[in-house]
């Protein structure tokens, strides 16, 4: 995966940095992994906006994504690497031996016409899904269970993957991306590799209505809001923000409190805190 940079033609082209999509091999979705995706745009089930800066946007369907991985011991073959619009990571399209399709997230380096399987006792070959219990420390790995059998919760974001540091027991301590250590169960599946697209991050809109397409609406800053609008705002031209320390729209202390619940059960099982 690359990154195409524009010359400044046109002021959104000033500054724009997108993919190049060299590695997409199919343009259009499998059909039969189509399914309706009503976005909520950021409402709860009462119509009330529970996350803001979010509506609008270009219509997308969704791609159903296979993140259990439960086909075990049958073999795949990668019939296409594709663009998926609900995700940063690009999806991998299989064609198992039974005749079924599936999609999974693409890991770095399965090319078009791979082999990949999943199961207990598989090779370590990228793509390959299999308890972490099984896999030599130190290797790379992403789409990872928190409770057996649930399906891969963490680490499915472009670029990232996680490393086994340790096994002990029935559990096996991993690194996250975040740099946060914790313990899984060694049932636990867990895919081979780190997900491709490793550049996204380098990505830039260059202009507003792209951003718009994406389904971000604008935002501004608690300081030039009105007093009953955020805790910085109100006062006559540029005030200061009146506080202690800067607050959330909502009275919360910003920048480095910890809102994790310090009684949530998972907490046991963490080793070592991401950074703030």
């Amino acid at each position: 995966m690359s990154i195409r940079l524009y010359k400044s033609y046109t002021p959104g082209t000033r500054g724009r940095a997108l993919s190049s999509f060299t590695e997409i091999t199919k343009n259009k979705p499998e059909k039969s992994l189509l399914q309706k995706n009503h976005r909520h745009k950021g409402r709860n089930n009462r119509g009330i906006i529970t996350i803001r800066h979010r509506g609008g946007g270009h219509k997308r369907r969704y791609r159903l994504i296979d993140f259990q991985r439960n086909k075990y011991n049958i073999e795949a073959t990668v019939a296409s690497i594709e663009y998926d619009p609900n995700r940063n990571a690009r999806i991998a399209l299989l064609h198992y031996q039974d005749g079924e399709k599936r999609y999974i997230l693409h890991p770095m380096n399965l090319n078009v016409g791979d082999k990949i399987i999943s199961g207990s006792g598989v090779s370590l070959n990228s793509g390959n899904s299999l308890p972490v219990g099984e896999i030599p420390l130190g290797t790379s790995i992403h789409n990872i269970e928190l409770i057996p059998n649930r399906g891969g919760q963490i680490v499915r974001c472009a670029g990232t993957s996680a490393k086994i540091l340790a096994k002990e027991g029935n559990y096996v301590t991993l690194r996250l991306p975040s740099k946060e250590i914790r313990l899984i169960r060694k049932e636990c599946f867990a895919t081979i590799g780190e997900i491709s697209n490793n550049q996204s991050f380098l990505e830039r809109s260059g202009k507003a209505g792209r951003t718009r397409w994406l389904g971000i609406r604008p935002r501004v800053r608690g300081s030039v809001m009105n007093a009953c609008d955020h805790p910085h705002g109100g006062g006559e031209g540029r005030a200061p923000i009146g506080h202690p320390h800067p607050l959330t729209p909502w009275g919360k202390a910003a920048l480095g409190v910890q809102t994790r619940d310090p009684k949530k059960p998972s907490n046991s099982y963490i080793l070592r805190r991401r950074s703030k």
